[in-house]
C-alpha cells in the first residue's frame, strides 16, 4: 500500500512504509526525457542530469554531493529515459534526512559552472561513443531507428556528437526552469518511515515554487504509415552477429499489456522459454537469446535479442521467426500457468527492496497519475486466458510487421528484408 499528498505548490509525494527493512530509498522523478526535445538539443535532458552532480550553491564541489551520501554508507544515481529523469538515494533509516537535503538541493540549485560543463559534455562524448563500439548496444539503438524513424522515440536518449556538442549553458538552465517545476515532479519514498515524516520533509525542503510553469509537453509518436518490413545495418568486423528482432507493441495502458507481457515470457523470459529452448537448448545457436516487452505512454515493442556467429544469421532469424509464428497459434493452458506464476513470482521478488518500490510508485505516478497496487496487477495477470494470448499475438505479428537490426559484416540489408517479408 501507499499514501499520497499533493502540496500546495502541485507536487505530489507518495510514500509506502515498509516496517520490516533498515532503509529507505528516496527517487525525485521529473517529466524530463528525449521525447521533449527537439534535434537540435537532442540529449538535453541527459546532459542536465550529469550536471545536477556537479556542484549547487550549498555543495559547490562535485565530491560534496557524492561524499554526503556515501559517507554514510549509502548509494546514489540516476538515469534519464524517453520519459522521465529520475535522481534516486538510497540509505539506513537514520540518514533519510541527509539523502532528501542532498537530491532537493540538486534539483532546485544546481550551478551549471562552465569549466564542469566542459568536462561533462567530454564524459557524455565518451558514453555515446561506448555506444557505437559496443555491438550489442549499437543493435539496441539500430532497432529504436527501425521501429520509430525520424522522431524523438526512436533516438538515442544521449542525443548525437553533434547535438551534445552545440548545447548552450543558457540552454540547459532554460530547460531546467521550464521542466523542473512542482507541477512536473514526483517524489516517492519507501521504507521505514512514515508517511507524515515524508510529507512534511518534502514540504519544508520543496514545498515552495508555483505550482504550473511553461512546460515542455511530451512529443507524441508519428503513425508509421508503411507497414513494410524495416532493417537497419551496422556494418562491423565481428566475429558475432548482435540481432534484435521487433514488432509494434501495446502502450502502457492497453487492454493488452498483460496478455502481451505473458506471451513474452513463455517467448523468450527465462531458460524454459521457448526461444532459449530452441535456439539454446537444441540448436546451439546463441548462448543468450531473450525476449522483452517495452510500455510507453502511446507506443510500445516487443523485442528479441540474441548474439550469434556470423556464419548463423540466417538461421538464427527463421527460428525466432518460426517461434513467433508459434505463438500466434496459441499458447497452452501449461505455458501460460507457467508464465503467469514467473510473473507474479518475480513481481513479489523484485518489491522485497525499498528501490524497486520507490520506482513503482513514482514512475506510475509521473507518466499515469495513477499507482496500480501489486494486487491489482496480479489480478490482472491471473485473469489473462490463453486465447487472450493468441488474439494479442495475432493483432501485433505477422509478415511485414516486422522490424530487424543487425550489427556484424553486412553490408546489404536484402538478405534479412527478404526474410522478414517470407
Amino acid at each position: 500500500m501507499y499514501e499520497r499528498t499533493v502540496l500546495p505548490n502541485g507536487l505530489r509525494v507518495l510514500s509506502s512504509t515498509m516496517p520490516h527493512v533498515r532503509s529507505v530509498s528516496t527517487g525525485i522523478f521529473v517529466g524530463a526525457g528525449s521525447r521533449y526535445e527537439d534535434d537540435e538539443v537532442a540529449g538535453a535532458s541527459h546532459f542536465l542530469e550529469h550536471m545536477l552532480f556537479k556542484g549547487t550553491a550549498k555543495r559547490p564541489e562535485p565530491q560534496m554531493i557524492s561524499r554526503a551520501i556515501e559517507s554514510v554508507g549509502g548509494i546514489m544515481n540516476a538515469s534519464t529515459d524517453r520519459e522521465a529523469t529520475l535522481y534516486y538515494t538510497k540509505v539506513a533509516r537514520d540518514h533519510f534526512d541527509i539523502a532528501l537535503d542532498v537530491l532537493a538541493d540538486m534539483y532546485k540549485a544546481p550551478l551549471f559552472e562552465p569549466d564542469e560543463m566542459e568536462r561533462e559534455r567530454g564524459v557524455i562524448l565518451e558514453e555515446l561513443a561506448m555506444t557505437y563500439d559496443q555491438p550489442d548496444s549499437l543493435a539496441d539503438l539500430l532497432i529504436d531507428h527501425a521501429l520509430w524513424p525520424d522522431q524523438p522515440m526512436g533516438r538515442d536518449v544521449g542525443g548525437t556528437r553533434e547535438s551534445v556538442g552545440g548545447i548552450t549553458k543558457e540552454q540547459l538552465a532554460a530547460y531546467h526552469a521550464r521542466q523542473y517545476v512542482p507541477a512536473n515532479t514526483v517524489v516517492a519514498v519507501a521504507g521505514n518511515i512514515e508517511h507524515h515524516e515524508v510529507v512534511e520533509s518534502v514540504a519544508a525542503l520543496l514545498g515552495d515554487g508555483q505550482a504550473a510553469g511553461d512546460m515542455l509537453t511530451m512529443r507524441p509518436v508519428q503513425p508509421d504509415g508503411d507497414r513494410g518490413v524495416r532493417v537497419q545495418i551496422a556494418n562491423r568486423k565481428t566475429d558475432q552477429a548482435h540481432l534484435c528482432i521487433a514488432v509494434d507493441g501495446p502502450q502502457a495502458d492497453s487492454d493488452d499489456r498483460y496478455a502481451v507481457d505473458l506471451m513474452n515470457t513463455v517467448l523468450g523470459e527465462g531458460m524454459s522459454s521457448r526461444l532459449f529452448v530452441e535456439l539454446r537448448e537444441r540448436r546451439g545457436l546463441a548462448y543468450d537469446v531473450h525476449s522483452s516487452a517495452m510500455h510507453y505512454r502511446d507506443c510500445g515493442a516487443l523485442l528479441v535479442t540474441c548474439g550469434v556467429d556470423t556464419s548463423n544469421a540466417t538461421e538464427a532469424v527463421r527460428a525466432v521467426l518460426r517461434e513467433w509464428d508459434g505463438v500466434q497459434q496459441g499458447v497452452t493452458e501449461e505455458e501460460l500457468s507457467r508464465a503467469t506464476e514467473y510473473a507474479v513470482g518475480r513481481l513479489g521478488l523484485r518489491l522485497e527492496d525499498t528501490r524497486a518500490v520507490m520506482g513503482w510508485m513514482g514512475g506510475q505516478e509521473l507518466l499515469r497519475n495513477h499507482v496500480k497496487t501489486p494486487e491489482e496487477v496480479v489480478a490482472g495477470i491471473r485473469g489473462i486466458r490463453p486465447e487472450q494470448v493468441a488474439e494479442a499475438a495475432r493483432r501485433d505479428f505477422g509478415a511485414g510487421a516486422y522490424r530487424l537490426s543487425a550489427v556484424g559484416p553486412y553490408r546489404s540489408q536484402a538478405r534479412f528484408e527478404k526474410l522478414l517479408a517470407a
